[in-house]
């Protein structure tokens, strides 16, 4: 490392001796004790007001999945009441301990995204195409209101990574790949969330704690491998991937999280020269740095419990979601002991106490009692933040076609909207929507929020026109022109890693749908949602206009008021927005672009789009990972069996079959679709279903992040006896997990998702790096079992507990 190489920054606030004078008294009076407290963010599913009570905490976080009373979704007035529970208990000084008030973490990474009835903005890959940021600011403003309006002070955002390959799985986080629009929006965003440093709102009550993230290089791994290693030179580090970091500290950014990545080997929450001597030296950083959720277990030498080398590194905070405990008394002997140099301690905990009372925080009182909380029904998806959102909307698409003028559209026709997210909020939020993964949610969880069908209805309804919302494109009278809505399902972090930029290997219909309403001679508009460019050149070849959405947010009138004409036939708003990434040639990463970077159409410009090579770039077999049985069938690349109870096995990849000794039977049902379920008849035990891999898969890191395997199913009958799931590795190994508890707990005939996380099967005897038989379903006796689908996923209706 060359820190004198990479650029200087300057802390904007000056020094403030009235501030030190606070910061030296208050930890005069802290115990060892209360200082490694300060130094440790436990998640809120593993931790009680009573736990930051005892062992005085100093902060705590809600990871992605993680609600009050363990629930999918929460309310504004649920985190209120949360949030002051723990805020009793950290203000409690009954047990000698002087009162620190705790920071209280959320990704709130585009809106208040985990509160019900907030306002969910675009993706930031999105918000880069917009080029302006002024926008930015405004929503780093509304997004630290609804924050601060649900009690809680710290919002994980904004994300300044350069993503430099789409293959990884959060590039939608990341402004663009040009490190200059990164650098411009960090100061904005940041001086959204927190004010602008030297006016009176900085950290006032209407703004909340910033943490630039994530350092460093998150977005430059090899393979765009999620938590993978950047293998790049110091040049490409500094100028590329710390771009956004010098302008961060610039606008006095309270807190810094380190990146699970390493730089070219070396983890980053143990890289001492980066995080020491480059952030907080040279770049004169003096608020502190956070760990991501148990990053600082994955540096050499360290566990989750246990790792003074990430604190001596430069990380003031370790995120220690479910191994807080563990890593308190550690670190407390450590402490005590000498290993960990108790300098550096104080450094830490001063950190921390400083960005406390540069918020305010010992004097707020109450998170319900604050300002914004009081007015939290006004505040939390307001008018007027939702009218930012949808202008944020129409500044964000990016036109990549308009062969013939066919946009706008007239309002007064009769117009088609057709796809499977044409109607659907979650699909058009992507990840990150009030679940970690956003999935698992339907229309009504958003209240207040317009998918991109019901906005369009609206307008083309007040103009005189006639919609038809249809997801199969199947209409009652032919319409005018359709617009087709489709693109990625939700996904987040590692989840999204993808091995090429191919759309849906293997899965069609959307290009079948786009051809079949054009071949029946109808004009088609595709509006394609995703969180990063992808190789869609025969869908762009199938339709007349392509519109790049991003990923929207709950704001699709947004998409409506740039696809129409005004009632009265104007133009009230034109394409605005400018690709902040290149669009790929081929689906082979490197292959350079087929629309480049500042590519964007007008309505101004009258250029056609010639026919696209449909030639991918990719060839073999495109097997994916996670989802195993769709629609009843075992997708593409995995083969479904039945074996009998003498060992026996015949395949299912039929509608119907049976093993030879009758013990176990298969049947084509129909749950919403025709024949998109599968019944298993089970007239003695022993016989098992199960879906078999073409190869072993490594399911290690799925298995770590807390990924389930989840089944969509019915029960007909209840087993008599037990009935299990398991995993494969191989001849003779295999992870089961009894169902029999959470299939009782199921009412008869009702459908629901049951979820196994993939550590029970690990638990249970499974290999998780060599996985061949994913999925394995077995009963001790007669039973019938109906099942749509089985996948890796983050949600289920039930979730097995197998550490009871």
């Amino acid at each position: 490392m060359h820190p004198e190489r990479w650029p200087v920054a300057t802390w904007p606030l000056p020094q403030d001796p009235a501030l030190e004078q606070r910061v030296a008294a208050l930890m005069a009076k802290m115990s060892v004790e209360d200082k490694v407290g300060q130094v440790i963010q436990a998640d809120i599913l593993s931790v009680t007001p009573d736990d930051v009570r005892k062992y005085r905490l100093g902060s705590i976080l809600a990871g992605g999945n993680s609600k009050p009373g363990a629930k999918l979704t929460a309310t504004a007035e649920q985190w209120k009441v949360l949030a002051d529970a723990f805020d009793r208990a950290a203000m409690d000084t009954s047990g000698g301990h002087p009162a620190i008030p705790l920071l209280f973490g959320i990704d709130a990474v585009h809106g208040h995204n985990n509160t019900v009835g907030a306002t969910l903005f675009p993706q930031n890959s999105a918000l880069g195409n917009a080029r302006d940021p002024e926008l930015i600011r405004e929503i780093g403003a509304a997004t630290a209101a609804e924050v601060r309006a649900t009690g809680i002070n710290w919002t994980f955002a904004p994300t300044l990574a350069v993503p430099q390959d789409l293959r990884w799985g959060r590039a939608y986080e990341g402004y663009s790949q040009d490190p200059r629009i990164v650098a411009q929006y960090a100061t904005a965003m940041i001086e959204g969330l927190q004010g602008k440093v030297g006016t009176p709102g900085f950290l006032d009550a209407s703004h909340a704690i910033a943490s630039a993230k994530h350092f460093l290089a998150d977005g430059g791994t090899q393979n765009g491998t999620d938590q993978g290693d950047a293998q790049i030179s110091e040049t490409q580090l500094r100028e590329i991937h710390a771009a956004g970091y010098p302008p961060a500290i610039d606008a006095g950014v309270q807190t810094v999280m380190a990146s699970f990545s390493s730089w070219n080997g070396q983890k980053m929450h143990g890289n001492k020269a980066l995080l020491t001597d480059v952030l907080k030296g040279r770049m004169d950083f003096q608020g502190f740095v956070v760990g991501d959720w148990n990053g600082h277990g994955q540096v050499p030498g360290c566990s989750n419990v246990d790792c003074p080398a990430s604190i001596e590194a430069g990380v003031d905070m370790l995120m220690a979601p479910d191994s807080w405990r563990g890593l308190y008394e550690h670190t407390l002997a450590e402490a005590k002991s000498g290993a960990l140099p108790m300098k550096r301690l104080d450094d830490a905990v001063a950190r921390i106490l400083r960005v406390k009372f540069r918020m305010g925080l010992f004097e707020a009182g109450l998170p319900s009692a604050q300002p914004l909380a009081k007015r939290s029904a006004e505040i939390v998806g307001s008018p007027a933040h939702r009218a930012l959102a949808r202008r944020a909307v129409r500044e964000s698409m990016v036109l990549l076609k308009n062969n013939g003028g066919l946009l706008p559209l007239d309002p007064h026709k009769h117009i088609l909207v057709a796809g499977d997210a044409a109607d659907n909020i979650s699909r058009q939020s992507g990840g990150w929507t009030l679940t970690w993964q956003g999935t698992g949610l339907k229309n009504a969880d958003f209240p207040g929020a317009t998918s991109i069908g019901a906005g369009m209805a609206a307008q083309v309804k007040a103009a005189g026109g006639e919609v038809e919302i249809a997801a199969d494109g199947r209409y009652a009278r032919k319409p005018d022109v359709a617009v087709v809505v489709f693109g990625e399902d939700p996904y987040a972090e590692f989840q999204g890693d993808l091995p090429n930029l191919l759309y849906r290997p293997g899965d069609e219909h959307d290009l079948e749908l786009l051809r079949r309403l054009k071949g029946e001679g109808i004009p088609v508009v595709a509006v394609f949602l995703s969180g990063r460019p992808l190789w869609v050149n025969r869908e762009i070849n199938a339709a007349d206009a392509f519109v790049a959405a991003g990923l929207p947010g709950s704001e699709g009138g947004g998409v409506a008021d740039v696809l129409l004409r005004a009632k009265d036939g104007s133009v009230a708003h034109d394409f605005h927005g400018k690709l902040a990434y290149a669009w790929p040639r081929t689906a082979v990463q490197s292959a350079g672009a087929q629309f480049a970077f500042g590519y964007g159409l007008t309505y101004a410009d009258h250029t056609a789009v010639p026919e696209l090579p449909e030639v991918s770039g990719i060839t073999g077999e495109q097997i994916p990972v996670g989802n195993y049985l769709e629609r009843g069938k075992a997708v593409h690349g995995y083969r479904m069996s039945l074996a009998g109870a003498d060992g026996a096995a015949v395949p299912a990849d039929v509608s119907a079959a049976a093993t030879a000794d009758g013990s176990l039977r298969m049947t084509a049902l129909d749950y919403k679709a025709q024949e998109d379920a599968r019944r298993f008849g089970w007239s003695k035990g022993g016989a098992s279903v199960s879906i078999q891999a073409g190869a072993p898969m490594d399911l290690d890191r799925q298995t770590n992040g807390d990924v389930l395997l989840v089944t969509t199913l019915r029960v007909d009958s209840l087993p008599v006896g037990d009935a299990w799931v398991g995993m494969g590795c191989g001849q003779g190994c295999m992870g089961r997990v009894s169902l029999l508890k959470p299939l009782s707990s199921l009412a008869i005939t009702r459908w629901a998702s049951v979820g196994v996380p993939l550590k029970c099967f690990r638990a249970a005897g499974a290999d998780m790096h060599r996985i061949d038989r994913p999925f394995v379903m077995t009963a001790d006796g007669k039973a019938t079992l109906v099942v749509s689908r089985v996948a890796l996923g983050t949600d289920a209706d039930v979730i097995v507990d197998c550490a009871k």
